[in-house]
């Protein structure tokens, strides 16, 4: 009884003893001193040695808890070991930098051998890192290892091992987000080829972590599209990343220049890249189209990467040369006119300026002054 009853009174000593401590003036001033004193050295370290501004130190160091500079110091030189310049190494952690804190050994350090285990050069590690901080923070474990192991199943059979570990160096998030890898199966189990989507347009790369990409896929089956062509991908960037009221926009600019609705659609299956245009883009090359060159706008049905092209660089000298020979006799005025615009300059100049030798010197000046047309 005796012994319970002591416990019991040094706890209520400890207690009141402590309560009493955190409520005293003189304690408080010293704990508000060494915290403050941690995030001045905090955010001089930061500012000083990883390129930070005074106001993103500020705001970084309400995360970050270091007194001493060994740790620190430690993580900019594992990156720098690792060939990372002073601006990938502060773009880093920048964004992410909570790394300060950590052991290189246990969280950095097995991230940068696997990748290098699955043919990962120096130069792409540095790339996925810069590309992408917060792949260092994942779990190898429990997250990167399994998804990887998962993508490669999924991409074995259309690809190589070294276009996999390719493929995903310009798409790291897929080793750690549920979404991607949920959106490249959808793609895959819809019929896309997985040599297609390794193909994808870099700047494209966000695509696979849209939302629920259910709904577009299936809208673009509804509309006849085959998953198994690259223009499948295409228009699903294109459906995904243009909204409802900048479609309908799109669909009355070209109704405004003698489209039909129904015309639209099977000008967008041959090349989805016509909805990507701008209003504006799809303005000024049906203007200079009709008003200038003085063609059908409807040609351009059997036609839309017209809109692809460059107005001033591409189709403006084109269209001045063709005008030309149309007006000589010399070319039939047809929409097989819109073919010209699509050949390379070296076939172009073979076939419409050089082959008519009498008039070709000519021609060559309407060309190059009109490339300069604005």
């Amino acid at each position: 009884m005796f012994k319970i009853y002591r416990r019991t009174t040094l706890g209520c000593a400890k207690f009141f003893e402590f309560t009493t401590l955190k409520w005293n003036p003189l304690f408080q001033f010293c704990r508000a001193t060494s915290t403050s004193n941690s995030s001045s050295f905090v955010v001089s370290y930061l500012v000083n040695n990883c390129a930070f501004s005074q106001k993103t130190a500020l705001k970084a160091s309400r995360n970050l808890h270091f007194s001493k500079p060994q740790k620190p110091d430690s993580v900019l030189s594992f990156f720098r070991n690792h060939s990372f310049s002073n601006s990938q190494i502060s773009h880093i952690l920048q964004r992410v930098p909570q790394l300060l804190s950590c052991n290189t050994q246990k969280l950095l350090l097995p991230k940068f051998e696997f990748l290098r285990s699955k043919g990962a050069s120096s130069l792409d590690i540095i790339h996925v890192v810069t590309a992408c901080p917060h792949f260092l923070r994942r779990s190898l474990e429990n997250r990167i290892i399994p998804s990887y192991e998962f993508i490669r199943g999924l991409l074995q059979p259309f690809i190589t091992d070294k276009q996999i570990i390719d493929f995903l160096i310009h798409h790291p998030p897929l080793l750690y987000e549920s979404r991607g890898v949920a959106n490249l199966k959808l793609l895959l189990d819809s019929g896309v080829p997985g040599s297609k989507i390794v193909k994808l347009p870099q700047r494209w790369r966000r695509l696979l972590y849209f939302g629920d990409m259910s709904k577009p896929v299936q809208e673009l089956k509804q509309m006849g599209f085959d998953a198994s062509l690259s223009t499948f991908c295409i228009a699903l960037v294109a459906k995904i990343i243009v909204n409802e009221s900048k479609w309908a926009e799109k669909i009355d600019t070209y109704k405004r220049w003698g489209w039909s609705e129904e015309q639209v659609l099977p000008a967008f299956r041959r090349q989805p890249y016509c909805m990507l245009s701008s209003c504006d883009k799809i303005n000024a090359v049906m203007s200079y189209w009709v008003e200038q060159a003085g063609f059908n706008s409807v040609d351009l049905v059997k036609h839309p990467g017209i809109f692809l092209l460059s107005l001033r660089k591409r189709i403006a000298p084109r269209a001045c040369v063709l005008q030309f020979l149309v007006s000589k006799g010399l070319l039939r005025k047809d929409p097989s006119l819109t073919t010209p615009f699509v050949l390379t300059e070296k076939l172009f100049l073979e076939k419409y300026v050089k082959r008519f030798r009498e008039d070709s010197s000519h021609l060559l000046k309407l060309y190059t002054e009109h490339e300069s047309w604005k």
